[in-house]
């Protein structure tokens, strides 16, 4: 396996020419890295008004390994070939690095840049990235591996610090300024003659501040003509460093590359709806940083906010007046680390009655809408106290707990709670106290203890009676002042303090069936399934050219071709008789086929998109401005690798694709929408005039693109 690593962006306080000067010192050795034993030049180059200067080493680097290790692979020393690219022109330097030794067998490569701070011209900024694939070693790629990665790192952390050190050995030296290259007269001369404008280096976008700290204005889902515009940003965006320990907490140089490495592929899949840098890395974290396992349960649960609108949750939805009268839980301050309190008064809530009366999807909504609060009030602690902060702690008194509360109805919600919020809310609690806790409640714990994630678990303080009062109970992790009043404390807590539903109140089982299935199918988007050799399909009839069709979708299962087509006459109706026919009916979503078997391309219908072919886990928007009158087919088509085309022998590869796909399924979940061509604005990835909305949990990764009169397809 390929491992690669991506920096953030380093940003030095330092005019580019300083830095270099700075940089040359590394060379020929360098006492601040050990490892790095000597330097050899084997080529130079020099343009003749020394704007570029290219240099080529040879490196000598005595990498840490054990002694066997070394004995058996016949070196004590590893050799690098380094390239230096320096541009003065543009105030560039590019450095390219690949090993020597044991090429056949280990492959190194790493990139880095210094180059000018796009917004300040006297700053630097620097980037590095690298990837290492052990082919074989002797059977020791797994040590091999580990030492490298170990070494990388700690050279990593040192890099900064080596600049920093040279750059204070020329301030004792008494140089604090280096001027900028200028070219030499007759090039000056020929300049002004022609009036060619000097090359522009590429910019590198550091992101503001305060766009990083997040969104504070939520946008309302609304079919208004003008929703409020996101800010605009830049695919391209990098993270920086400074950035990165401000907001985000102090990260390994590894757990930074993979922030960077899945938050760039969100960019390229998820165009729009990105989540903000704090939310990535919760799933990160809920996979000890394994960048896959996080971005599938990261997909997921952006799919699932998506479908079910959980974004504006906040703004669209209000509780119940029993909830707000008998739920017997709310925010209380904050704790001694800054993270917001959540009381709540388990033992005194009447969980049978809620259930009764309300439904098991109506109190999961309101826990969703609990944890959003929680995500919201994160934030603010954050700006607040200067620090990190990306998680809460709970309270929970179970002070009058009793049989009752094992009612398992109310056992079943309970589980069904903490799956959803264990899915798609992961690394959000920082701590839960449990106080009082009586003799039955073991028994809730044997019950409920399996659904929860071992490092949730972890995060688990339990009190019986009263030894929260004792040495390392509760004043250990809240100030004396904000303890409830009625956990013995002087603060009054206004958390409702629950009580018994009044049995009035109560609704029947098919009352509750028709609520729950109203609160999650109340959704503006469809699911589909798309099978092999039976598309999806979507009729939209025009009778104004020039409308526009957008649509927003997302892949949630397998990879899928999208295509649109167009016809003068409409297709017959889907027919419902058998699996082979026009319509499959699945668990899982319908499958409609509109487009007849006898039709053919170019005749009877004609494509007016290029096919667009799509991963499982993308989610894409975009739009077509109509032509002509008629009806226009959307199609989503299950997606077959091409065997190698010089063989009709399938590939190992081809194989393996087709075994992720189980019975050749795919799912799509997708929304479309017809605008007259006035409301159009041609900004698809904010769908301008349309239902869909994009993530409260976005930052500002949005690139708004320019109206067009032709079709557009955006990912």
């Amino acid at each position: 396996m390929v491992q690669k690593y991506q920096s953030p962006v380093r940003v030095y306080k330092h005019p580019f020419e300083l830095i270099m000067a700075a940089y040359e010192r590394r060379f020929p050795t360098c006492p601040l890295i050990p490892m790095f034993v000597a330097s050899d030049t084997v080529s130079e180059y020099k343009s003749e008004d020394e704007s570029i200067h290219v240099i080529e080493r040879r490196c000598k680097l005595d990498i840490d390994a054990p002694r066997l290790l070394k004995k058996i692979a016949g070196v004590d020393y590893v050799y690098f070939i380094q390239k230096n690219s320096l541009n003065r022109r543009e105030r560039t330097l590019h450095i390219e690095a690949y090993n020597e030794t044991f090429s056949n067998r280990v492959i190194i490569n790493e990139h880095c840049s210094y180059t000018v701070h796009p917004d300040n011209e006297d700053w630097t900024c620097f980037e590095q990235s690298a990837s290492l694939d052990i082919k074989s070693f002797f059977g020791f790629e797994s040590t091999v591996e580990k030492i490298a990665m170990k070494q990388y790192t700690s050279n990593i952390k040192k890099g900064k610090e080596i600049i920093e050190y040279y750059l204070k050995q020329l301030e004792e030296e008494g140089i604090t300024f280096v001027p900028r290259w200028t070219p030499p007269v007759a090039c000056q001369l020929e300049s002004s003659t022609s009036h060619t404008r000097r090359p522009v280096s590429p910019a590198i976008t550091i992101p503001d501040s305060a766009t990083k700290e997040g969104l504070s204005n939520k946008e309302i889902l609304n079919t208004s003509s003008s929703p409020t515009e996101p800010t605009a940003g830049t695919p391209d965006d990098k993270l920086d460093a400074d950035y990165i320990k401000r907001y985000l907490g102090d990260l390994t140089p590894m757990q930074e590359s993979c922030l960077i490495r899945l938050r760039q592929w969100l960019q390229e899949t998820h165009k729009g709806k990105i989540p903000k840098d704090e939310h990535i890395l919760r799933f990160l974290r809920a996979r000890d940083f394994n960048i896959d396992k996080a971005r599938e349960i990261l997909c997921q649960s952006l799919t699932w906010r998506k479908q079910h609108q959980v974004d504006y949750i906040l703004d669209t939805w209000n509780p119940p007046q029993v909830l707000q009268d008998y739920y017997a839980g709310g925010w209380h301050h904050h704790d001694k680390d800054g993270r917001p309190l959540y009381v709540l008064r388990l033992g005194q809530m009447d969980t049978k009655g809620l259930v009764r009366a309300l439904g098991e999807e109506a109190l999961l909504r309101y826990v969703l809408s609990i944890n959003e609060e929680g995500l919201r009030r994160c934030e603010e602690n954050t700006k607040v106290f200067g620090r990190p902060i990306s998680s809460w702690t709970c309270l929970v008194d179970l002070e009058g707990l009793n049989m009752r509360h094992l009612w398992r109805p109310g056992v079943k919600a309970l589980l069904r709670i903490i799956e959803v919020v264990e899915a798609n809310y992961p690394e959000t609690l920082g701590r839960l106290l449990i106080l009082r806790a009586p003799r039955v409640f073991p028994v809730l714990w044997t019950l409920v203890s399996p659904f929860i994630d071992d490092n949730t678990r972890k995060k688990f303080l339990i009190y019986a009676g009263n030894d929260y009062q004792g040495p390392g109970g509760l004043l250990d992790y809240i100030d004396k002042e904000i303890i409830p009043d009625f956990l013995g404390g002087e603060c009054m807590c206004e958390v409702p303090e629950g009580g018994l539903v009044p049995k009035s109140l109560y609704r029947t089982a098919e009352e509750l069936e028709n609520e729950d299935i109203k609160l999650w199918t109340e959704t503006i988007y469809q699911s589909a399934s798309v099978f092999k050799g039976a598309p999806h399909e979507v009729l939209i009839q025009i009778v104004d050219a020039s409308s526009v069709i957008t649509w927003d979708f997302d892949v949630c299962k397998g990879d899928i071709v999208f295509n649109i087509f167009h016809s003068k006459r409409a297709p017959q109706p889907p027919k419902k008789d058998s699996l082979g026919a026009h319509s499959i009916t699945s668990p899982g979503g319908n499958n409609v086929q509109l487009i007849d078997k006898v039709w053919q391309l170019g005749r009877d219908y004609s494509m007016v998109e290029s096919p667009l072919i799509c991963k499982e886990g993308e989610s894409v928007q975009g739009s077509h401005v109509t032509r002509w009158p008629g009806f226009y087919i959307l199609q989503w088509k299950f997606h077959s690798m091409p065997a190698c085309a010089t063989t009709n022998l399938p590939r190992v590869d081809d194989v393996l694709a087709s075994l992720q796909v189980s019975s050749h399924k795919c799912k799509v979940m997708y929304y479309t929408e017809v605008i007259g061509s006035e409301d159009f604005r041609g900004s698809m990835t904010s769908l301008e005039s349309s239902h869909s909305g994009f993530s409260q949990l976005s930052a500002a990764t949005t690139s708004s693109s320019q109206s067009h009169s032709s079709s557009m397809i955006s990912r």
